[in-house]
Order: C-alpha cells, then sequence, then structure tokens
C-alpha cells in the first residue's frame, strides 16, 4: 500500500527540490492547496526554516541550513515508518548508472566536438547528432519507468517523475530543444535533477559526495 505524506512534510520538502520557488510553484509540486501552502511556509519560515527573498522582480523560498537538517529529519522519520529504506536503496543503486548516461547526454546535447575544438557548442545543425542525442534519452526514459513504479510504490510523493520525463521527451522529440536541458521548464534534465535531489534527501546523503 503506498503511503501519503503530510502537507508539512511536502511543502518543505518541494522547497528542497525546487531549489527556489515561489508559493504557487511549491503548492502544484505535490498538488496542495495554495492557502495551506503558504500557512506552511510562514509557520517553517518563523521556525527558520525557510527563507523568502526577492531579487529583480522575482520573490521565492528557499531552504536554510536549519530546514534542510528538517527536511532531512522528517524524510528519514517517514522512511522508517513505512519501512521502505532498503527498496529506496535499492533503487538508487540503479539509478546512479542511468544518472551518468544522463549527464553525458546532456553534455551532448551542448556541445559536438570538432577536431579543433572538442567544446565546441553544439549548434544543433547535425540532426544525426542530436538525434543520437534524443535516442539515449530514449533508453533512459524506458529505465526509469520501473524504477519510478517502485518508488511510487513505497511513497505516493515519488510519483510522475517518469510522466514529466516522458513529456520532456516528447516535446524535445516535437522540435523544441529546450526541453532536454533547459532550467527554466520541465524539462529532462530538470526532472532528473528533481528526481537525485529527491532520492538523496530521501536517504540522507551528500550530493557532492555522490556520483
Amino acid at each position: 500500500m503506498t503511503r501519503n505524506s503530510p502537507p508539512d512534510l511536502l511543502v518543505l520538502h518541494a522547497v528542497r527540490i525546487t531549489g527556489f520557488a515561489d508559493t504557487p510553484v511549491i503548492a502544484r509540486r505535490f498538488g496542495l492547496d495554495a492557502a495551506t501552502t503558504q500557512e506552511v511556509l510562514l509557520d517553517a519560515e518563523a521556525h527558520g526554516w525557510v527563507e523568502h527573498t526577492a531579487f529583480a522582480g522575482t520573490g521565492g523560498w528557499s531552504l536554510t541550513g536549519r530546514g534542510r537538517a528538517e527536511n532531512e529529519r522528517l524524510l528519514a522519520a517517514e522512511l522508517a515508518r513505512v519501512g521502505g529504506a532498503d527498496e529506496v536503496r535499492d533503487v538508487y543503486r540503479e539509478f546512479l548508472p542511468l544518472n551518468a548516461l544522463l549527464l553525458r547526454a546532456c553534455t551532448d546535447w551542448q556541445l559536438r566536438p570538432t577536431a579543433g575544438d572538442r567544446l565546441a557548442v553544439n549548434d544543433h545543425s547535425d540532426p544525426a547528432w542530436d538525434a543520437g542525442v534524443l535516442c539515449e534519452l530514449d533508453g533512459i526514459d524506458r529505465a526509469l519507468t520501473p524504477l519510478a513504479d517502485r518508488l511510487g510504490s513505497v511513497l505516493a510523493r515519488f510519483r510522475g517523475y517518469d510522466t514529466r520525463f516522458t513529456a520532456a521527451l516528447a516535446r524535445a522529440r516535437a522540435g523544441d530543444g529546450a526541453w532536454v536541458d533547459r532550467t527554466d521548464v520541465d524539462s529532462c534534465h530538470r526532472v532528473w535533477f528533481e528526481l537525485h535531489e529527491d532520492l538523496i534527501a530521501t536517504l540522507g546523503l551528500d550530493r557532492h559526495a555522490q556520483p
């Protein structure tokens, strides 16, 4: 039986995995009511777990160091409560080789080495090169589905990564290359980054110490 997470955990976790976002984006991340999300954020701010900053007309929430620790405490308690630690660890081990493939695919989307410049920018004038990258992403997409199913069987909040990745890849295949690696849309790279952050946060790992 899949378990649902409480709103206070989901709001704090949404701030964690989005990095910096305004209240509507945080609410939408897990399908929460905007008013409830705002209330939880203000309560978290009072505890020193989140902070709101604004610049250049853009405002959003981010986690403080204390908030990061609280997020990981809540996630660890939840994982222990549902008894899903072994399954999530197993999925993470299978995720890591795919992560290396995803990073390489995104690099190949951005760079196309030439004889004189191994860091030459990919100007997307070679359809065969780009098709090869999209083929790599297709393989990653297929491999992600069973992993996402396993995660979703542990906790409902893990659901959706595979469908979001598939949707982004479909838009890239339709001709909009931004959906491969842009960070301001729900691209393949953004979805993957959030999944990676979700896994290491849930398992209490350090992203910088991981492959």
